[in-house]
């Protein structure tokens, strides 16, 4: 049987790094903060939002459809989680079911009474 040293790393392996802190991040509002500090009256502060990146559509939104659309979606979800509940009743029934009648009992049935 091999007998395991363990591993003796050499001192040139091991080093501790410095890691210099980064430079501040320019944000999309950055124009704006240096305004606001400098006093800068020549040049209107730009808007601190996705404004700038957005292209004007061809065709303007339809808010009705989009609602309809999302009532629809929304109708759509809830059926599936209707759905989905009563299948999980049904099979547990099932097993239940059919754990009674493997287990040989013979009143495994479940009769249901009309309420009067």
């Amino acid at each position: 049987m091999k007998t395991q040293r363990p591993i003796v790393a050499e001192e040139e392996e091991h080093r501790v790094l410095q890691f210099r802190p980064r430079k501040p991040v320019l944000t999309p509002g950055w124009r704006r903060d240096l305004n606001a500090q400098g006093g800068r009256e020549d040049n209107p502060p730009e808007p601190n939002d996705l404004s700038r990146y957005e292209r004007p559509r061809e065709v303007p939104d339809d808010f009705r459809q989009r609602m309809l659309t999302n009532i629809a979606g929304f109708a759509f979800v809830v059926a599936l989680t209707a759905i989905g509940i009563w299948l999980v009743m049904s099979i547990a029934d099932l097993r239940r079911t059919q754990d009674c009648v493997l287990l040989g009992r013979r009143d495994c049935v479940q009769i249901t009474t009309p309420s009067i």
